[in-house]
């Protein structure tokens, strides 16, 4: 989060010993847990085998990614752990109502025990990955502490500082008994946000299989990031900007890297729930969230008490198996924007024929042209806007609208790219870039992953209930556990 939002509610934390959650390559670890107090705030609206063989995935529904909801899970030694944490920094926590000027990192022993018992929380748990955000990589000290101990605990750090010198950071670590680290690289976002992202291909120590052409290992790709807070409506365009941009550098690194098709997990504070638009564009790139599809999809979870006292579901660790339907990444995006669109003139009371209306402007024709299209745009304030659309992203907005390339939009086709959008069939996107129907011949197998289990702390949240206690953060801590699976590609590979 930013220095200029506020944040409130600290608690006392209460430690003690009540469930059980899963350690990379070892059976069960126990983490205790005592249930606090439970209390309600206005929430924003926003069974498979455990001997680690691997699974046979033959469909692209969502229900591949899941296995049945348990609390309690014993897990094989293919399985892979991941863990997200917004462990708010110091120089963002407010510790006085009265004072809003006074930050924790005022206070040598109130930050350093609050993290001593986030590092405790963490190393007993022992995820095989942790992604941690707002990591206060400005405080040597700090990270002296956390390189130390997660070090000692044998896993690989990898941090990043935002730009212009924000103060904190991401940190991803890497259980090195476990997991190999191939390649890593680092995300900049060059956004009034300064915000940053991490990319890490990763791949296990151990083979999770064997085939004709030998050993099969676990590959993967995992992002950490944290998105901008949504202060308003006009950010929506920004923060589905920086999800947009991560995906495209995703695509970049796997053609740059000639790889293979692999999964590929998100990790992060979103800084948005499940009814935005940042949720609905990752949908459409063929991403699955990991604590959705274990648990049951409606429930009313959330993970984060925010600066304006509501509690919300902001974050995710989200799964693309490498054999999902995803579409045109450049044609979610459109359809994303469009939908922001479609927003603001139905909150502008706007009907169809009306919003059609406006779009033409002040054009006889029936029809919506170049022009009073860029009008009509600037007017609900996504383009000629500080960090609205720029001029390419307008003109490939334009392009996607104008369905027949005759250089203007009709009614129908308003209809069919704006006021009633609808899913084209789904196509198969190839982890090279390119696009291939789903029955196209090339088919080869990979190892892809399924939801094993999926946990928030404290278990309070999982109810949509924030606890008094809890102090550690001012958001919960979402571990998934993933299990490997075989599953059937199709698409070309160049190698």
């Amino acid at each position: 989060m930013d220095l200029e939002k506020t944040k409130e509610g600290d608690f006392d934390v209460g430690l003690c010993l009540e469930f059980q959650v899963v350690a990379a390559g070892s059976s069960v670890a126990k983490l205790n847990l005592r249930k606090g107090k439970g209390s309600s705030y206005n929430v924003m609206s926003g069974g498979d085998n455990s001997d680690g063989d691997l699974s046979i995935v033959s469909n692209n529904s969502d229900s591949e990614c899941c296995s049945s909801s348990m609390v309690e899970v014993e897990r094989g030694p293919s399985c892979v752990s991941f863990t997200t944490f917004n462990i708010l920094a110091p120089i963002y926590k407010r510790i006085d109502p009265k004072n809003q000027s006074l930050r924790e990192s005022e206070f040598r022993y109130s930050w350093l025990s609050r993290n001593e018992s986030i590092l405790n929380s963490l190393l007993a748990e022992s995820s095989s990955i942790m992604c941690l955000q707002e990591f206060w990589v400005g405080n040597e000290e700090l990270v002296h502490m956390y390189e130390e101990k997660l070090g000692d605990a044998g896993y690989h750090l990898f941090k990043l500082a935002r730009t212009n010198n924000r103060g904190d950071g991401l940190l991803t670590a890497i259980h090195t008994k476990y997991l190999h680290v191939v390649n890593y690289r680092e995300l900049f976002l060059n956004d009034f946000g300064d915000r940053v992202a991490q990319l890490l291909h990763v791949q296990s120590i151990a083979p999770v299989s064997q085939n004709q052409m030998g050993s099969l290992y676990q590959e993967f790709l995992i992002v950490n990031t944290h998105l901008l807070f949504p202060h308003d409506s006009s950010l929506c365009i920004v923060r589905l900007h920086q999800v947009h941009q991560i995906l495209q550098h995703v695509e970049l690194f796997q053609k740059e890297n000639r790889l293979k098709p692999m999964p590929i997990i998100l990790c992060g504070d979103w800084n948005g729930s499940k009814k935005g638009h940042v949720y609905k564009f990752l949908r459409s790139q063929g991403f699955v969230s990991s604590y959705d599809c274990y648990a049951d999809s409606h429930k009313q979870w959330v993970s984060h008490r925010n600066h304006r006292g509501n509690i919300c579901g902001v974050d995710f660790i989200w799964l693309c198996n490498p054999n999902q339907p995803r579409k045109p990444l450049k044609t979610s995006w459109a359809e994303a924007v469009f939908s922001i669109l479609k927003y603001q003139l139905r909150k502008a009371s706007l009907s169809e024929d009306s919003a059609f209306t406006f779009l033409k402007g002040d054009n006889c024709a029936d029809a919506v042209t170049y022009l009073s299209f860029h009008e009509a745009l600037r007017q609900v304030k996504l383009v000629d806007v500080p960090n609205g659309l720029c001029i390419q992203q307008f003109q490939d907005l334009w392009n996607q609208a104008d369905v027949d390339g005759n250089g203007v939009i009709d009614l129908e086709e308003f209809k069919q790219k704006i006021w009633n959008s609808t899913c084209p069939e789904p196509v198969l996107e190839s982890f090279n870039g390119c696009m291939e129907d789903v029955n196209a011949t090339n088919e080869h197998e990979t190892i892809g992953f399924k939801v094993k289990t999926a946990m928030l702390f404290p278990r309070e949240v999982e109810r949509g209930h924030w606890p008094e206690e809890y102090s550690l953060s001012d958001h919960a801590r979402l571990t998934a556990v993933f299990s490997p699976a075989k599953m059937r590609c199709y698409g070309s590979q160049k190698l």
